[in-house]
């Protein structure tokens, strides 16, 4: 056969299997735009805001309705109401991860940013409890933030109140907090195996943020056949996960199992109570996805939110007035902010959410799926379907936020200056797959901290995305 007619052939074939699977489920499924065979509705939809194409469609749709990704069917959820009724009303079933063939080519299913069912609930119980009552009665979390606050004023401190980009520094305070969780020891700022350890970790992150991933992920086949981005990810993983196992064979090699040190040493020390149970979920290899989802989850989040957070406070002097006000009147000069001062400080809590809230660090979340079919809202979810949910549509919902494009603390405070708790704050989505246990601990302290030993901020130039600022620091 003509190699020209076979190759028309085939893309007929496949045109019409495509036009058939996406009307065969399109009197179940919610409504949405016509998709194009193959194609779906990637077209009709701005990679560079995928938020505001979203709305317009929502607008048009309803608040639930579905897009397609290439041949897969998406549903998307709009709006608090919608959001609410899927992952906290029917929590169970959308708990399900949606299909990543990039991360699971390198996970394996294993870790807990992308498991689901039975697995995921262990791993994430055990990390949440491991994190909360970390290192039995020793070192603390908070103990660790407050140690890598003062590393980080001391390096600032050497800018001598110079022009200085501060996006690297932030990026290293949170990486070596986690670190010292994990490992039990914190590096240099400077040292080269740390540097290049962050390196990988960040652009892991910016790399699976990239609009090639999304490709890849939607037409799978792309992987094997095309050189990308994607490559650089899989040898940069490689490395790490190599540089995990290192650290693992020295913690068996000294680990004491009365006395743990980090997480490592409770993961090892759970690995050990049930090695005679051939349906663990505690092995070696699911340590080391943890220990990589970890990093890739709270380093970059922790960071950008506190990049974010300064230039928000640089833009905005009179916020940063108050909140220093505050911070004078409860903690003062000579001590560290700890969580119990939260409750103190209703001005600064309401600062954190509203910058947490405005910069919509996760505006579509990571994609869920349903777990089994359900009927929702009068239209039929077949199991495995991927689901999106809008956080931008619920964090600037102009209801229960007035002036949502505004960043005003007032948003999280009552008529008599009390913190205001409000059901919309999802930054890092909400239901029984959030788990930011970790990034909220950091951020609550680190942030606080920052401005304690920050007299004067003056931004000389920069844009949202790109950090060029004066940072005076005290020399007390």
């Amino acid at each position: 056969m003509d190699p020209v007619v076979a190759l028309v052939l085939c893309l007929s074939c496949l045109l019409l299997l495509s036009l058939w699977r996406q009307r065969s489920g399109r009197g179940k499924l919610p409504p949405g735009p016509m998709p194009l065979p193959i194609l779906g509705n990637i077209l009709q939809i701005d990679t560079k805001n995928i938020s505001k194409s979203l709305t317009n469609l929502s607008k048009v749709y309803g608040p639930v309705f579905t897009v397609y990704l290439g041949l897969r069917p998406t549903v998307v959820l709009h709006g608090y109401e919608a959001v609410k009724e899927a992952l906290i009303d029917h929590g169970e079933v959308f708990s399900g991860r949606g299909s990543f063939p990039v991360a699971d080519r390198v996970t394996k299913g294993l870790g807990i940013i992308l498991t689901t069912g039975s697995r995921w609930k262990v791993m994430r119980r055990f990390s949440v409890m491991t994190l909360r009552n970390f290192g039995m009665g020793k070192k603390s979390i908070e103990d660790r933030v407050q140690e890598e606050a003062r590393c980080l004023m001391e390096e600032l401190r050497k800018t001598e109140s110079s022009p200085c980009d501060p996006t690297f520094l932030l990026g290293c305070a949170p990486c070596n907090v986690i670190c010292s969780i994990i490992f039990n020891n914190r590096f240099n700022y400077k040292d080269q195996h740390f540097l290049k350890f962050m390196r990988k970790v960040n652009e892991n992150v910016q790399i699976l943020s990239s609009p090639w991933i999304q490709v890849c992920n939607n037409f799978p086949v792309l992987i094997n056949i095309f050189s990308g981005s994607h490559k650089k990810l899989f040898k940069n993983v490689n490395d790490l996960k190599q540089y995990f196992l290192e650290k693992i064979k020295e913690h068996q090699e000294s680990l004491d199992m009365n006395n743990p040190r980090d997480f490592i040493d409770c993961f090892l020390i759970k690995m050990e109570e049930e090695k005679g149970n051939p349906q663990t979920e505690f092995t070696t290899e699911a340590l080391i996805n943890t220990v990589n989802d970890l990093f890739g989850a709270g380093t970059e989040t922790t960071s950008t939110t506190l990049r974010y957070g300064l230039l928000l406070l640089l833009k905005h002097p009179e916020v940063t007035a108050k909140v220093q006000e505050e911070i004078d009147h409860v903690i003062g000069r000579h001590r560290s902010p700890c969580m119990q001062d939260k409750s103190s400080m209703p001005y600064t809590e309401a600062v954190l959410h509203e910058i947490q809230r405005y910069i919509d660090l996760l505006p579509t979340n990571l994609p869920h799926a349903v777990t089994c079919g359900i009927k929702f809202r009068n239209y039929f979810i077949p199991k495995g379907t991927t689901i999106i949910t809008s956080l931008t549509s619920v964090l600037h919902d102009s209801k229960e936020f007035p002036n949502p494009e505004k960043f005003d603390p007032g948003h999280f405070l009552d008529k008599s200056g009390k913190f205001k708790k409000s059901d919309y704050f999802m930054p890092f989505s909400t239901g029984i797959l959030c788990a930011s246990f970790l990034d909220h601990n950091v951020i609550n302290l680190l942030f606080p901290f920052s401005l304690n030993h920050v007299l004067v901020f003056r931004l000389t130039s920069g844009t949202k995305t790109e950090i060029s600022a004066t940072l005076v620091i005290d020399t007390w």
